[in-house]
């Protein structure tokens, strides 16, 4: 079974308060195209101007650090086919805590908050749910291969505050994924995750069509 983790991206959606929302267009209409081909042939070919956080994006060390990977830096393996872990934090507050008895190591740790149940309304961009600074931290001794989270952002967002679990995270080469969903349909483990972008040199984020393959 594929279980689908991504938001829609649609025109105009907004994803983060500030980040503008993504504008489709068409460079090539179907009707224009039949000018270029055979009879009876015709394309489509569109266009997007993409904020690169948009929708459900993947986080590398290059967003947070200018020497940090990038998109085109990550290797696959850090991004797909790796073994799932679901952390369920849903009732706990809004600083999210991981249970330390908890195998993490090499694994994708997905936490989920139940916080996608408010994408695409205003509720969703205040008081979000975020992983506490000091699991962050253990996440990252422990080895975790990736983070993930059904929320706004794996961090508190007030003005002009700090961002510990990127900067710790990011730091150690765990790449983060941000603004998942679905995360109630999976089980606690036994599933396989998938969150690869493109390959685009000198950017640090990108949306991601994330998935889990659970036998």
């Amino acid at each position: 079974m594929i279980v689908e983790l991504s938001h829609r991206i649609t025109d105009g959606m907004i994803t983060y308060p500030g980040v503008p929302g993504p504008r489709l267009g068409v460079h090539l209409s179907r009707e224009d195209s039949r000018e270029v081909y055979a009879p009876g042939t015709e394309f489509h070919i569109g266009t997007i101007f993409l904020a690169a956080n948009t929708g459900t994006y993947l986080d590398t060390p290059h967003h947070r650090y200018a020497d940090g990977p990038d998109l085109s830096q990550v290797p696959l393996s850090k991004l797909a086919d790796l073994p799932g872990l679901v952390v369920r934090a849903e009732g706990q507050g809004r600083a999210v805590h991981v249970d330390r008895g908890l195998d993490v190591r090499g694994r994708a740790v997905l936490i989920h908050t139940g916080w996608d149940h408010h994408f695409g309304t205003d509720a969703y961009f205040h008081d979000h749910p975020y992983l506490a600074p000091e699991s962050a931290a253990w996440l990252a001794e422990q080895g975790a291969a990736l983070v993930g989270i059904d929320s706004l952002n794996i961090d508190d967002t007030p003005p002009h505050g700090e961002r510990p679990a990127h900067t710790i995270l990011l730091a150690a080469g765990i790449p983060l994924v941000e603004h998942m969903t679905g995360l109630a349909a999976l089980p606690g483990e036994g599933f396989r995750f998938h969150a690869a972008p493109p390959m685009v040199a000198g950017m640090g984020t990108f949306p991601v069509r994330a998935y889990a393959v659970v036998p």
